[in-house]
């Protein structure tokens, strides 16, 4: 009996797993692109083995629009983690600008929802770093954009990272 529970857990699991995969692949195939400023970090922090650590122009947009607010509407019960969107103005190039945090207001067609959450008082999208194969670091030293995928809940992945011409860097 035992064996049939550890086996139908397993199935579960794996099944929940791929699942998620397939979501995430949809969301990459499907989603909006929306490409995003890339803001300066530490420069010791900017490639740190096969990774390149990001923050994002938008963020500091974000950031400078919360803390105009009261902190306890900035921070909610949690000081240490919230969420919530923003909303952007996307250009003719799908380039990103702020609008302003989102008030459920109705959106312009140029506009869109992105969601960002705050953790340990930083502003993040999907992710605050780039992975790249061992030893491909020269091929994204040119980076000033990431590009994403937005799905209709305003969820994000980065999908590439991209030149000042938005051309995408490293293998396709």
């Amino acid at each position: 009996m035992n064996k049939v529970i550890a086996v139908l857990g397993l199935m579960l699991i794996l099944g929940l797993m791929n699942w998620s995969i397939v979501v995430k692949e949809q969301h990459l195939s499907k989603g909006q692109i929306v490409k995003l400023k890339l803001a300066p970090v530490d420069p010791r922090s900017l490639m740190q083995g096969d990774y390149m650590a990001l923050r994002f122009e938008l963020a500091d947009a974000i950031y400078e629009a919360l803390s105009k607010m009261e902190s306890s509407e900035l921070w909610g019960a949690d000081a240490e983690s919230t969420h919530s969107f923003v909303v952007v103005k996307l250009d003719q190039q799908s380039v990103a600008s702020f609008v302003g945090l989102d008030t459920e207001q109705v959106l312009q067609p140029d506009q869109l929802k992105l969601y960002y959450r705050v953790r340990d008082g930083k502003i993040k999208f999907a992710t605050n770093a780039f992975f790249f194969a061992e030893g491909a670091a020269e091929l994204y030293n040119a980076a000033e954009y990431g590009e994403f995928r937005v799905n209709a809940e305003g969820e994000v992945l980065l999908s590439a990272m991209l030149d000042k011409d938005l051309h995408k860097l490293g293998p396709d």
